[in-house]
């Protein structure tokens, strides 16, 4: 973990999505870390240098350096490699650099296009304003550490949902995993045993899904419910699954809704019940 810095310091003038993210993220390690924006980095600074002065985290030098897949650092993904950990863990934090920190490092060492660092440019005075370069910068470092917290929170999110569908597969009975409360899953259940998942609905009631098949091309499950209840609603679908509870059935049969937890798993062991069928009909040719 990176000591504290007494100071940091970036580059003055006109500012992009690169400097005002590095200047978020410190200030989100560090809250209250006085940062300064100079042409040049003073002789005998002691501090933390970001995108100016050539320094571990400047990417203006001949020596780029330079990700796994070829991507280029900017000085936010250079930062983002040494305290990012610490904000989300290895497995978000790497998720994030691909999602989120490489297109605006991309941006800024290509000059591609990005929406989000265009909406960071935007802050600066234009071209015949009298707008003062600092005051503007800081008004775009607070939209920056707006983004910035959702994507930290988000990413905390998903470890928090890790932790509670993981419990809950322990306890996964033929290949059914039910959670107490909705929490993104599908990570967590694509590379494992688990075929359908059942959790209480934000409707009232219980909703069971079909889990994807992990990096399937054609977004296939493992099981899916029957295609003669695609689509019913009840009671047209409690006539034909013979299921009491049952609310309805998406046309492409990967979820169903039902009014009690029940009914949810009688759904899911008609389901796998099915799929079992036709495996053997099709394994004797049938």
């Amino acid at each position: 973990m990176m000591e504290r810095p007494s100071l940091a310091l970036t580059h003055a003038g006109h500012f992009h999505a690169d400097d005002v993210f590095s200047a978020a993220l410190l200030l989100e390690v560090w809250p209250g870390l006085e940062i300064r924006r100079a042409y040049e980095v003073p002789e005998g600074f002691e501090g933390l240098a970001f995108d100016v002065g050539g320094g571990a985290f400047d990417h203006h030098g001949p020596e780029r350096k330079l990700r796994e897949n070829g991507m280029p650092y900017a000085a936010f993904g250079l930062l983002w490699k040494e305290l990012g950990e610490q904000l989300v863990g290895a497995e978000q934090a790497k998720w994030l650099d691909e999602h989120f920190i490489q297109p605006l490092d991309r941006d800024d060492n290509t000059g591609c296009g990005d929406s989000l660092a265009d909406a960071i440019g935007g802050f600066n005075p234009v071209w015949d304003s009298d707008a003062d370069a600092d005051a503007c910068f800081w008004r775009a470092e607070a939209f920056a550490a707006q983004v910035l917290k959702n994507r930290l929170e988000g990413a905390r999110a998903v470890n928090r949902a890790k932790a509670l569908v993981e419990k809950a597969l322990a306890r996964m009975k033929d290949q059914v995993v039910v959670l107490p409360r909705f929490a993104p899953w599908k990570n967590t259940l694509k590379s494992s045993d688990a075929e359908l998942v059942v959790y209480p609905s934000q409707r009232g009631g219980f909703s069971a899904q079909g889990v994807p098949i992990p990096d399937d091309p054609k977004h296939r499950l493992k099981c899916r419910f029957p295609e003669s209840w695609a689509g019913l609603r009840a009671p047209q679908l409690e006539r034909v699954s013979g299921i009491r509870g049952l609310r309805f059935c998406h046309a492409s049969g990967f979820l169903v809704s039902a009014n009690t937890l029940e009914s949810a798993l009688a759904a899911c062991r008609a389901a796998r019940a099915e799929a079992q069928e036709k495996q053997r009909a099709g394994e004797t040719g049938a």
